[in-house]
């Protein structure tokens, strides 16, 4: 079984060799970004496949942001360039879940919660530890977020 560090390090050298500069300049900064995880802290160790999706999902955000604020710069070319490394990082991503389907799990959540004794805005941190496990990796934080203020109020 091949590790998906191991299917990133395939996937640079087949982007090098087809001389495709998007995908091999954003895997080399995204297995830059997980070797510098690995020998973070005190001992070097090797990710698990996980650790190694957080990884590339941080790097996603960061180019979306990047682009946001690019845009709002005034720079469209270079916006347009940190749109594409985030694109190309997604297709490692696990597919996001719709908002369909996150308002029913937080929904879920907050019925949870309610019987759990937890209710109102000061809910959040109960709803959240119910919510965070189901949706990991599957959708960003601040969407989550969003989606348990808006059932709570």
């Amino acid at each position: 079984m091949t590790t998906l560090k191991a299917k990133l390090q395939e996937d640079l050298t087949t982007a090098i060799r087809a001389r495709n500069e998007l995908a091999s300049s954003t895997l080399r900064l995204t297995l830059s970004a997980i070797t510098n995880q690995e020998v973070a802290g005190k001992e070097a160790r090797v990710l698990s496949d996980e650790e190694v999706l957080k990884v590339i999902a941080k790097e996603a955000k960061k180019r979306r942001e990047a682009a946001d604020a690019f845009a709002q710069g005034g720079r469209p070319e270079q916006a347009a360039r940190e749109t594409a490394e985030g694109e190309f990082l997604d297709t490692y991503l696990p597919k996001q879940l719709g908002e369909a389907e996150l308002d029913a799990i937080v929904a879920q959540a907050v019925q949870e919660a309610k019987a759990a004794g937890a209710e109102g805005p000061r809910a959040m941190g109960a709803v959240m530890k119910i919510v965070n496990p189901k949706v990991a990796g599957l959708a960003e934080g601040g969407r989550v977020a969003a989606a348990v203020k808006k059932h709570l109020s």
